[in-house]
């Protein structure tokens, strides 16, 4: 038996070293092996993957999405206002709002479930109405409105989980801990067969089974927070699950991570089993793959990588309330995404389903508007690098946004240009600058107006909301010219 284990270990010596062999002939380097400290983590590079990816698709999706509900307020999300939390607009807080006295979601569930009814009772709808749910379905769609990768919430702060994990919630009875269907996996699966990466948020911060709340005022986002031996170990082991189990493209944790949970071991072991994983900033460790903030408006390009999150309406889980008004119209959208992406940032744009997984029909509308632009236009976004400024305008005061890919400039026009041409500036290009409108085959006379580039318009354009010119090659000179013009 020793001499059978001993010949075996040699026969995966051999294979190792002649491996190395051919990968030290071939240029090739060995993986990386992280160690859990800041000094090692910090030199995981930023994968191309998701600095091209420009587009992800963010879904709250829970027990939350069963009353669905929350007020129409703070559209600005000025979140520390005095009555933000009385008047949460996420309504995947709907658990935390229902129990802060004489809040508008707590009369809310009062009138529908009655005063005493468990918010946890909500698992046995949730269980029954996501039968419906289609993964696949999901994936086409994500797919189709030109996402290159998904996030899912698998346990957001009430601690209910979308898989069913061996690390036992010590509060919960059975029944209420985990979704029936693994969602987590059948999504990742459906997922990655559309050709998309697969990314997975858990809610590190937060844990109300452990510390139930209800946060109220500035003080409590602290107080509230987990820190005990018992959670630590709890929140390591559940996305350590997470992690080994399916390989998740973008680790996203939220609202912190428990001191006592060993974020450090967490990050490095997850980066040792997804070389080219990302993780967020909130791990409260100083290392992150990119920032992430929400619901903001960046001004300027950003030396690091950043992530915008955000919900088509006020909300990220579903809000029955939501119509019309409180979703991002299309062309919003499209200038948002236009936006983010010249200034080094990617989208990750939330859809709040229903409880059975159909995604609101005023939802669905700007992902179709969303889809149907990138196709014609994602040369400019997918892919792309800031310019030498981010931000112009058409001598009409059109806005305009500017993206670059190799040697060829991007100059996306945030409207329809009025009349037969549109002028550029502060823009010069050399000349046999070859100027293409993306949708139409054929290119643009143009002409200098003083610092300034007139295009002639073709007699049609196609598409709605943004239109893009593609100017290649461009004089790097004369841009950089015209961009200190600018700021001057």
């Amino acid at each position: 038996m020793a001499r059978g284990a001993g010949a075996g270990i040699g026969k995966v010596i051999s294979q190792s070293a002649m491996l190395a062999l051919l990968a030290l002939r071939s240029g090739a380097q060995a993986p990386v092996h992280y160690e859990p400290t800041i000094e090692s983590i910090s030199r995981h590079p930023l994968p191309s993957w998701y600095d091209d990816a420009k587009l992800g698709i963010f879904i709250h999706y829970g027990l939350y999405s069963v009353p669905g509900w929350a007020p129409l307020s703070h559209p600005d999300h000025d979140f520390r206002s005095e009555e933000y939390l009385k008047n949460n607009p996420y309504a995947e807080w709907y658990y935390n709002s229902m129990r802060i006295e004489g809040s508008p979601t707590e009369a809310y569930h009062r009138a529908h479930y009655g005063a005493n009814y468990d918010y946890y009772n909500f698992a046995v709808t949730f269980n029954e109405e996501n039968k419906r749910w289609n993964p696949d379905q999901w994936a086409k769609i994500f797919r189709g409105a030109g996402a290159r990768y998904v996030v899912l919430t698998t346990k957001h702060h009430e601690g209910f989980t979308l898989w069913p994990s061996s690390t036992r919630n010590p509060t919960l009875p059975e029944g209420r801990q985990h979704a029936a269907r693994n969602i987590v996996a059948e999504l990742t699966a459906a997922v990655r067969k559309q050709g998309m990466r697969m990314g997975l948020y858990y809610s590190g911060g937060y844990d109300w089974t452990f510390v139930p709340g209800p946060i109220t005022d500035d003080a409590d986002y602290t107080t509230v927070q987990p820190q005990s031996e018992a959670y630590g170990e709890y929140a390591a082991a559940q996305i350590e699950e997470l992690i080994h189990r399916y390989h998740p493209a973008v680790l996203w944790n939220d609202e912190g991570w428990p001191k006592t949970g060993n974020a450090l071991k967490i990050i490095a072991d997850y980066y040792n089993t997804v070389p080219d994983g990302v993780v967020d900033d909130r791990f409260n460790v100083p290392h992150a793959d990119f920032e992430s903030p929400e619901y903001s408006d960046i001004k300027d390009i950003q030396s690091r990588k950043w992530e915008e999150c955000r919900g088509l309406g006020r909300s990220f889980g579903y809000n029955r309330a939501e119509g019309e008004a409180e979703t991002i119209a299309p062309d919003k959208l499209i200038y948002l995404l236009a936006d983010i992406v010249s200034k080094n940032g990617n989208l990750l744009l939330d859809v709040g389903p229903e409880a059975d997984g159909t995604i609101p029909p005023v939802q669905m509308e700007r992902l179709q508007a969303l889809g149907a632009w990138l196709n014609q236009n994602g040369d400019a976004i997918f892919a792309t690098h800031p310019w030498a400024r981010a931000e112009g305008e058409t001598s009409d005061g059109i806005a305009v946004r500017y993206t670059r890919k190799g040697t060829r400039v991007f100059a996306i026009v945030l409207g329809k240009p009025t009349g037969s041409e549109v002028t550029l500036k502060q823009l010069s290009v050399r000349p046999g600058t070859d100027i293409r409108l993306l949708g139409h085959a054929s290119p643009l006379p143009w002409t200098h107006d003083g610092a300034n580039l007139k295009i002639t318009l073709p007699s049609h354009l196609l598409g709605q909301y943004a239109f893009v010119f593609s100017l290649h090659p461009v004089d790097e000179d004369s841009h950089v010219s015209a961009a200190a013009d600018r700021r001057d």
